[in-house]
């Protein structure tokens, strides 16, 4: 019989043994979910990093880009004076035609915007080829290497500006900037690659602050060159030029030093040839609306696809057309002069800045498309305050809704986008989808010109309002559901 001494000696052991075992799977119980949140904050802070990184690039890029808007009629007047290659000619004998078709006035302002509508359509035009076929090649090599050659393609654009003592090599400039201009949905494919669902709104919302922020300051760094330049047309090409070759250069630098890759290795797709499939299901527009290059993603991922990229090219097409008009609203009623008119386009931007900055970004995951409906429901009174708007604060009000509209739509749309398709077809989608909105961007302002020089402002912006109940429609009875 043993001693009650040894009896609790004993237990006092095995209870030892037992709190050693407990303690011991507490520990790593611990030790493991210390692991997982350290891991989870490390991939939180990579993917802030790279955004920030995204941002940057895109701002300076965008900064270069928009630099030339304000410079474009003092550019035009040189050309019209020193091109001996017959080019500019031939072009303001098609601008001449259209703007006599329509009976719009012959000025120099209205030539000026016209020619410049010309120029962004052949601009988004390449762009609505080229980004589907960059992104796909980004799904295959990565999204780092296309990067490089995107900006030292835009990069190449702005040196030919800088020689561009004639008007062809200034188009071929344009050119070779539209073909390059596919850095804008790579760059929305890396925060998509970076970042979950959760937190993917608030990428979206960087981006479009990024195109605020560069739309804001790019046109006055212009506008101080068109007017410190008067009177010498040959600085309107070097000096701005090789400032905009400057930046993109730094942005080469910062995408050299800084840009992390974004898609591993292992979540490529095999080869180039599997992700192209035919050359034409990339460029060709039934094939886009489509989502025909689309692999892996089932019957119903596919048609929400297909429902949000056609809701997104009507709005596009409307919105991108009325915007190009303002030009000449503003300038028929008000008699607004490019200064003012330049003022007008920095209050929008910097409305947008704020409300994608203050707003978008906290919209909370899943909400994106009621977003995106609600500025879409607000555009229509907007439109139709600035079609019925005969006095200076009455268009701004208009205009105020116009902006914060603006900036929350194309954001979230982009985001509900993002939801779709396995990591080595994501940049395949982006690129569809950026191409679905250049080709918007090329057609909508021809289309809306036409109309409001046919039947006059206030109808066309009536027209163009409850236009958008067709995205509208469309966006309300795609059903979304949210995938994992």
């Amino acid at each position: 019989m043993e001693s009650p001494y040894n009896l609790r000696s004993k237990k006092a052991s095995h209870r030892g043994k037992g709190d050693h075992v407990t303690q011991g799977t507490n520990g790593s119980a611990r030790s493991k979910r210390r692991s997982f949140n350290g891991d989870e904050t490390d991939s939180r802070q990579q993917s802030g990093s790279t955004q920030i990184v995204v941002f940057l690039i895109l701002v300076v890029d965008l900064l270069a880009f928009t630099m030339i808007l304000p410079l474009l009629p003092s550019l035009l007047d040189y050309y019209s004076q020193h091109d001996k290659t017959g080019l500019y000619s031939h072009m303001q004998s098609s601008v001449d035609s259209f703007r006599n078709l329509l009976g719009i006035p012959d000025t120099q302002k209205y030539n000026s915007v016209l020619f410049g509508g010309i120029i962004g359509f052949l601009f988004s035009f390449l762009q609505f080829i080229a980004s589907p076929v960059i992104g796909a090649a980004s799904d295959r090599y990565g999204r780092r290497p296309l990067m490089i050659i995107t900006t030292i393609g835009i990069a190449l654009s702005y040196a030919l500006w800088a020689v561009s003592f004639n008007f062809t090599v200034f188009v071929l400039a344009r050119v070779v900037g539209g073909i390059s201009k596919g850095n804008v949905s790579l760059s929305t494919t890396i925060v998509t690659d970076v970042s979950t669902p959760k937190t993917r709104g608030k990428g979206m919302a960087l981006i479009g602050m990024a195109f605020s922020v560069g739309f804001i300051f790019g046109p006055m760094i212009g506008a101080y060159f068109a007017r410190g330049s008067s009177f010498n047309p040959d600085t309107y090409i070097n000096i701005p030029a090789l400032l905009a070759l400057g930046l993109a250069m730094l942005d080469l630098l910062i995408v050299l030093l800084a840009l992390k890759e974004s898609l591993p290795a292992d979540k490529r797709v095999s080869s180039f040839g599997s992700r192209l499939n035919d050359i034409w299901d990339l460029t060709n527009p039934i094939s886009l609306f489509n989502f025909t290059a689309v692999q892996k993603t089932s019957p119903r991922e596919k048609s929400i696809l297909r429902q949000v990229g056609f809701s997104y090219f009507f709005y596009l097409f409307v919105f991108s057309g009325l915007e190009f008009t303002l030009t000449f609203l503003v300038h028929r009623r008000f008699q607004y002069t490019s200064m003012q008119q330049g003022k007008m386009f920095v209050f929008i931007g910097a409305i947008m800045a704020l409300v994608q900055g203050g707003y978008v970004r906290r919209i909370k995951p899943g909400r994106e498309r009621s977003v995106a409906l609600v500025g879409m429901c607000i555009l229509i009174p907007s439109f139709i305050v600035v079609a019925l708007s005969h006095a200076p604060l009455q268009f701004y009000v208009g205009l105020t809704l116009f902006s914060f509209a603006s900036a929350t739509v194309v954001p979230c749309m982009t985001t509900v986008v993002t939801m779709y398709g396995s990591d080595d077809q994501k940049g395949t989608i982006m690129g569809i989808f950026r191409s679905l909105g250049a080709l918007a961007r090329a057609v909508g302002p021809i289309i809306f010109s036409t109309v409001f020089w046919m039947i006059g402002a206030t109808s066309c912006y009536i027209v163009g309002a409850f236009s958008l109940l067709v995205p509208l429609v469309l966006l309300k009875t795609v059903n979304i559901e949210k995938i994992q």
